[in-house]
């Protein structure tokens, strides 16, 4: 069974994904923070991450840098719902800036269930072709 580590602060968020990922046959651990997912990291593996980009105690991009530093086998999946108050201001890019960080995928909240399934499974089939590649190439 494929094992994911969901990192998010809102617990509706977590919950949902971890219905609907459980109901599709994968093990899921939730944190509700960058320092519980980073002690969850640390005590069990993961076959994929999903981190939430903003997140109170871990700022801006440091929880990405951070998860995928030190787990940088692991596909990790940045999350972002973050939206501006100010319209006439272009926003910055804080997903094309989380794949520069070592994201494999971005999805931006909400995201549809079906949206959320097609990452999971395109980011193990790649890390599982990545392996087996590496594997015969030794």
């Amino acid at each position: 069974m494929r094992r994911i580590l969901v990192v998010d602060d809102d617990p509706m968020v977590c919950t949902a994904i971890e219905v609907y990922l459980e109901r599709h046959g994968f093990e899921v651990t939730v944190a509700d923070g960058g320092e519980a997912g980073l002690r969850a990291l640390e005590d069990t593996g993961f076959d994929l991450m999903l981190v939430d980009i903003f997140m109170p105690h871990m700022r801006g991009f440091e929880s990405i840098r951070i998860f995928h530093e030190r787990a940088p086998a692991i596909p990790l999946v940045a999350m972002s719902g973050y939206a501006f108050a100010n319209l006439d201001s272009p926003a910055p890019d804080f997903l094309r800036m989380a794949l520069e960080l070592g994201a494999a995928r971005c999805l931006r909240k909400p995201f549809t269930p079906e949206a959320l399934l097609a990452v999971v499974n395109e980011c193990l089939a790649e890390a599982r072709s990545h392996f087996l590649g590496v594997v015969q190439s030794d």
